[in-house]
């Protein structure tokens, strides 16, 4: 895998991920119906906000990609994103936030994650930040990734996707250098 910094024209292939990952991650935890309505157009017109030059929406905000090397599936194929920037949610000792990170189901569990949070992790270092949380879905099973990054669990809070509301909640790491550290190990 290569992970690189996204650009403009990663859209579609983000898009695709975005989509697939929600319909596979989330299938028994959010409604079935709101899944169905997910749609590449309208994911890949996000991205295409936030990842235009300039773009007030991207504004001290880092997006990488992970994408395939030779001798794999479509090389040069998006198989992972992550998306991170300044602290949205005020958490106070936090300054920075992985907003997002996903990898289709068939390249999970080959390090992919830890090498996207890695890079997400040293861009918001370089920038001056020196802590990251992120908030997760309390049904997801993939929660138990943050706490292997060693992610402390800061709190809870209920929010609405579609017509449900569901609990998530916050991982974070007040040493940035130490998640660096641990996203590096193997």
């Amino acid at each position: 895998m290569i992970i690189r910094s996204a650009t403009l024209s990663d859209a579609p292939g983000m898009a695709r991920v975005h989509v697939d990952s929600w319909r596979t991650t989330y299938a028994g935890i959010v409604a079935d119906e709101f899944l169905a309505r997910l749609s590449y157009a309208r994911s890949e017109e996000m991205f295409r906000r936030f990842l235009a030059p300039g773009s007030p929406e991207g504004a001290g905000q880092c997006t990488f990609v992970a994408t395939a090397r030779d001798g794999q599936p479509e090389v040069g194929q998006i198989v992972g994103f992550a998306h991170g920037g300044p602290a949205r949610t005020e958490i106070p000792g936090y300054s920075g936030e992985l907003y997002a990170i996903y990898i289709l189901r068939e390249f999970q569990r080959r390090g992919i994650g830890r090498r996207l949070v890695r890079a997400v992790a040293e861009s918001l270092a370089r920038s001056g930040r020196d802590s990251m949380y992120v908030w997760v879905l309390a049904a997801n099973p993939s929660r138990r990734f943050y706490e292997a990054l060693g992610g402390r669990l800061l709190r809870s809070q209920q929010i609405q996707i579609g017509a449900q509301s569901l609990e998530e909640v916050a991982y974070g790491w007040q040493d940035i250098q130490a998640l660096i550290d641990a996203a590096s190990r193997a």
